[in-house]
């Protein structure tokens, strides 16, 4: 007859619990309650460790059985109070204990997936579905990986999952190879065939399909991570790690991203740039802008002007935004495009060019036009003057003719 009920209560076991059963009771709350995960649960953890402690203890438990926390106190355990619930939980999960242990349980590893979005995604805010393959603990031997007790440490490797063997060179050397255990498969425990559960075959887990709803945040960048705590792979004693998914922009065909402004490029023609001009601009979100020069005021080619407010949405304050860099590509007419008559009128409405005066020995050149992709006529691509006599398609050059 068990005096007091409190210690079980705690653990949602019963007086008559086996040890297993108040194992796998302590390892479920204790993950649940832990400082890390519920830091306002302090408290409750305390006490679901000092009732294991006092429970998976035979002695303890059979004192508390016959005179309950009384009993315990009077014993000069303390009812677990004597020792911090952190060592307990890391003797449990195997964390090393002292002073050089981490807090915390262990944790696996994370997974991590790159999602590809878009400059609109990134500009909008968007939900994308992500469907993954994870590892689970077996529902039906609840991480066992077979029936309880059947589990019994690998004779060959002695618990350590690794075999050592010793290999001979040549007379008086030797060399030591260490390898992952044949018989237990690096588990340092193994299950009789019979036992093992008919499910997972003993691998203590099993794969679901988890479908994730990724929210990507209006103004979220290039490379931002999104975590999804404890949806990684589980494994049994262990923390299951997270899911990280990294944004991964694409690239937009108008639009590029500087931090929260955006650029984009818009041609105009000669008499655009010179006499104003009125263009349109559709947003990420389907708007439309109406941009506009004043006639006379002059747009120069690879001139930068600016929209207030149009660029990138602000992570986490989206009705707060970058600006809209629009630079200016000015397109010049083909050679010839007008008369030598239409070239005198054009010359009397543009500003007056500037005569030079021309010493007595200069030398006259003719302008080539530049490809550099090719060389003049001896090779070597260095040369600004060549003869007279050199054919223009060898190379660029600027041609002399002395007078």
């Amino acid at each position: 007859m068990v005096k007091d009920t409190k210690y079980y209560d705690i653990l949602g076991s019963k007086p008559s619990a086996t040890a297993d059963e108040l194992k796998k009771a302590y390892r479920k709350l204790a993950m649940k309650y832990h400082p890390d995960k519920n830091p306002s649960e302090g408290e409750r953890f305390k006490a679901i460790s000092q009732a294991y402690e006092v429970l998976s203890d035979a002695k303890k438990r059979e004192i508390y059985d016959r005179g309950g926390e009384d009993a315990i106190k009077e014993g000069g355990s303390g009812g677990g109070a004597g020792r911090s619930p952190m060592d307990i939980f890391d003797m449990f999960f195997g964390g090393g204990g002292g002073g050089g242990r981490s807090r915390g349980p262990q944790k696996g590893k994370d997974v991590v997936h790159q999602l590809q979005v878009s400059l609109e995604d990134l500009y909008n805010g968007s939900t994308r579905k992500l469907a993954l393959q994870k590892n689970i603990i077996c529902p039906k031997c609840e991480g066992y990986g077979g029936k309880k007790g059947s589990v019994e440490t690998c004779g060959n490797c002695r618990g350590t999952g690794m075999q050592v063997r010793i290999q001979q060179l040549a007379p008086g050397m030797v060399q030591q190879i260490q390898s992952v255990c044949h018989e237990c498969h690096g588990q340092g425990e193994r299950i009789a065939s019979k036992d093992r559960c008919k499910t997972c075959n003993g691998r203590k887990v099993t794969r679901e399909r988890k479908i994730l709803e990724v929210h990507v945040d209006k103004g979220m960048k290039d490379g931002q991570q999104i975590r999804f705590s404890g949806e990684g792979d589980q494994e049994p004693d262990l923390e299951a790690g997270d899911v990280v998914i990294v944004l991964d922009e694409e690239k937009h065909s108008i639009f590029e991203r500087h931090g929260s402004d955006m650029a984009m490029r818009m041609e105009l023609t000669l008499s655009e740039g010179l006499c104003g001009c009125q263009k349109l601009i559709e947003t990420l979100d389907k708007r439309t802008l109406v941009v506009q020069t004043i006639p006379g005021e002059v747009v120069k080619h690879g001139e930068v002007k600016c929209i207030m407010g149009e660029g990138m949405p602000q992570y986490k304050n989206p009705f707060e935004k970058g600006r809209l860099l629009v630079k200016f590509e000015v397109k010049f007419p083909e050679d010839n495009w007008i008369t030598e008559e239409e070239i005198r009128e054009l010359e009397k409405l543009l500003p007056e060019r500037v005569e030079c005066m021309v010493p007595d020995a200069a030398e006259e050149c003719v302008l080539h036009k530049f490809d550099p992709h090719t060389q003049n006529s001896h090779g070597r691509g260095g040369s600004a003057y060549d003869e007279d006599d050199d054919d223009e398609t060898n190379g660029p050059r600027v041609q002399c003719a002395s007078h």
